[in-house]
C-alpha cells in the first residue's frame, strides 16, 4: 500500500468493513473511552458503510455468553446474522476470511472491542497477508487507555493505518459534489456527528431561512 499520494486514501469500491465484538461483555470492561461514544461511533461507521455500499461483516465471540451484538448496530443490518466465533482472533475463522477473500477488496477497515486483543490480532495477521489495514480507533476501545494506546502503536508499527470514523466517511465521499451519497451522509452526520452534526443542522437552518421553525 502506498503511504502517500491519492492511492493511500480509502475508496468505497476497494473497501470492506469488519466490525468485531461490539457486545455487552466487552462493554462492561471498556475503560479507554466513554462507552456511549463507542456505541455512537461504531453505529455511525456502519451507517456510513451502508451509504457507500461497502460490504460489512458483523461478528461476535461466543454470543450465548458474551451477549448479542448491540441493538443499534444490528439495526443497521437487520437481515444480517453476525458470525459467531470461538476464535479470539477473527482472522483465524474462515467463516469471516472467506467472505473477505471472495470480495477481492484489499482495503480492510476494522473496528473491535477490545483494541489490544480482538482488533490487534486480525489487523496484524491480515497485514501479513497483503491487506491494506485501516483501524478505526474511535469505534474501538480497550480495557484501559494504556492498553488501547499500546495496541494502536503496535498495529501502526506493523503497517496498519489508525483512522477515525469521520475520516473514513470523508475519504469515501471525497467530493461533496457526489450528491447521491452526500445527501445520505447528511443524515448520518446529523445523528452521529456530534458537534459537526449540530453545526450542519445550524447551517441548513441559516441556508433555509427558517430561523424560528425549530427544524
Amino acid at each position: 500500500m502506498p503511504k502517500t499520494g491519492l492511492g493511500a486514501l480509502l475508496r468505497p469500491e476497494d473497501s470492506i468493513l469488519v466490525l468485531i465484538d461490539h457486545q455487552p461483555y466487552q462493554f462492561t470492561n471498556l475503560n479507554s473511552h466513554e462507552p456511549t461514544m463507542i456505541v455512537n461511533n461504531v453505529i455511525g461507521l456502519a451507517k456510513t458503510a451502508k451509504v457507500f455500499n461497502v460490504p460489512t461483516i458483523l461478528t461476535t465471540v461466543i454470543e450465548e455468553r458474551g451477549g448479542y451484538l448491540i441493538k443499534g448496530l444490528q439495526d443497521v443490518f437487520p437481515e444480517q446474522k453476525p458470525i459467531n466465533r470461538t476464535f479470539i482472533n477473527t482472522w483465524e475463522d474462515p467463516n469471516v476470511t472467506d467472505i473477505v477473500k471472495k470480495s477481492g477488496r484489499k482495503q480492510l477497515v476494522l473496528a473491535a472491542l477490545w483494541t489490544e486483543i480482538c482488533l490487534a490480532m486480525p489487523a496484524i495477521q491480515a497485514l501479513g497477508e497483503g491487506y491494506d489495514v485501516f483501524v478505526v480507533t474511535d469505534a474501538s476501545g480497550g480495557v484501559s487507555a494504556e492498553s488501547h494506546d499500546m495496541a494502536v502503536r503496535r498495529m501502526a508499527a506493523a503497517g496498519a493505518v489508525p483512522i477515525t470514523w469521520l475520516a473514513v466517511m470523508a475519504e469515501w465521499q471525497r467530493d461533496w459534489a457526489r450528491e447521491k451519497t452526500a445527501t445520505a451522509l447528511a443524515g448520518v452526520l446529523a445523528e452521529h456527528g456530534g458537534a459537526s452534526g449540530v453545526a450542519f443542522a445550524w447551517e441548513m437552518q441559516l441556508l433555509g431561512g427558517h430561523a424560528g421553525s425549530g427544524h
